[in-house]
């Protein structure tokens, strides 16, 4: 086995083992080669060296019979909200199978996706918010795998914006793709470890259940993209700066203001048409939120949200460089609450909410949705500054029930 620190064979040096790489160095690719299993992965889903997951696989003899995608797809190509549909992979032939269609029973696979199968094997590369959707999928799929007779493998990675906890819990009543678990905006954990989590609350048999964890890795290590290439797991999150204020910046996609999709920065581009980027920049620097800056601008998004419109607002730094960053300084979710409010008192009534579906949600408002109460939602309709200062100050309560659960003696959970 290749352990913590020692080269690849690209000769670089590896902060951390993968799961995958973990199974690879260990030889269980060889008992792969034995079985009918499915690879539940997308693009991020590589080895050390660079080689996706199911060809990484195949290579040592133990090809995938079929492979599952998340939202956006095996490869990533589609855009948020998009159905993907059932294909073959290009490379190898084998059938994809999407679980991400047209409407929400696409999100869980029935136990007829199993057929056949006798192991599923997930490998996706979380970004540690509530509101990202792999989570939700890795477990519903891990479930009816279970249900259906399959072992369950997950592969784990690291928590690329580390082990900090900001938010509230959320609440009953506001569960949703984007809010399946009662756990804080920033949850700390690895994918993996999400699975466990909830296969505990849930009652599992784990007998079937078996964690490939990431060697050598510390939550306050973060992500040393330097060594490791940080590869998009979504089209719209391009790089650390974005994961690290995605957390909180996701909240202005159940405003109809453009949270910068259709450009090069999205969640680091907030804006709409008529929107006075100054005034927001002033507000908003004046707010002195650590970790950030907010630089006046103007953009066009090329699609989705005031596609082929020229939007004012600000641009948000992320800083200051290095392993800083990752510290808890930043507090992503009340920049992202700050964000809102700010976009509440400089637009006045202009400022409108997502009257759209959200995520085949359309009696709940995306906003309740992703802060997983009605509470943010009140107070900038009211801009009620007191009323947010008591909702944020709820949050420490929450953290601290929530670090409870998942932290065992030695400071991580189940490892």
């Amino acid at each position: 086995m290749r352990t913590t620190g020692s080269p690849g064979a690209t000769g670089r040096t590896a902060p951390w083992v993968s799961g995958l790489d973990g199974l690879l160095d260990e030889g269980a690719d060889a008992a792969l080669a034995r079985r009918r299993y499915g690879l539940l992965a997308h693009g991020p889903s590589r080895t050390f060296d660079q080689v996706p997951a199911h060809l990484a696989l195949a290579a040592r003899g133990a090809p995938p019979a079929v492979l599952f995608g998340p939202e956006h797809g095996y490869h990533g190509m589609e855009q948020d909200m998009v159905a993907a549909g059932d294909q073959s992979d290009p490379w190898t032939g084998v059938p994809i199978r999407s679980l991400y269609g047209d409407d929400a029973d696409s999100l869980r696979p029935t136990r007829g996706a199993f057929a056949g199968l006798d192991l599923l094997v997930v490998d996706l590369q979380d970004v540690g918010a509530r509101y990202y959707t792999y989570a939700a999928t890795a477990v519903w799929a891990a479930e009816v795998a279970l249900a259906a007779g399959c072992e369950v493998w997950v592969l784990d990675r690291p928590n690329p914006v580390g082990g900090a906890v900001e938010g509230n819990l959320l609440e009953p009543g506001y569960e949703s793709f984007v809010g399946a678990f009662r756990t804080p905006q920033r949850h700390g954990l690895t994918l993996a470890e999400l699975v466990r989590l909830e296969a505990s609350r849930r009652g599992w048999d784990e007998a079937g259940l078996e964690v490939w964890p990431v060697q050598g890795w510390r939550r306050a290590d973060g992500w040393d993209d330097a060594v490791y290439p940080f590869v998009a797991p979504s089209p719209n999150m391009p790089s650390l700066d974005v994961a690290a204020i995605y957390p909180g910046l996701c909240l202005v996609e159940a405003t109809e203001v453009s949270e910068g999709r259709g450009t090069t920065r999205p969640f680091q581009l907030v804006g709409a048409p008529g929107l006075d980027p100054v005034a927001l920049a002033q507000r908003l620097n004046g707010r002195h939120l650590p970790g950030v800056d907010f630089v006046p601008t103007y953009f066009r998004p090329g699609f989705q949200k005031h596609a082929g419109e020229v939007c004012g607002g600000v641009e948000i730094v992320v800083g200051p460089r290095g392993r800083e960053r990752w510290s808890e300084e930043l507090r992503p979710v009340r920049l992202g609450v700050e964000v809102l409010f700010a976009l509440r008192e400089v637009m006045g009534d202009a400022f409108r909410w997502r009257e759209a579906p959200y995520e085949f949600v359309e009696d709940v408002p995306a906003v309740d949705l992703l802060a997983g109460s009605d509470r943010l939602r009140l107070a900038v309709d009211e801009v009620d500054r007191d009323a947010l200062e008591e909702w944020v100050a709820g949050w420490a309560a929450d953290e601290e029930a929530f670090r409870g659960e998942v932290v065992d003696r030695d400071g991580f959970l189940y490892r």
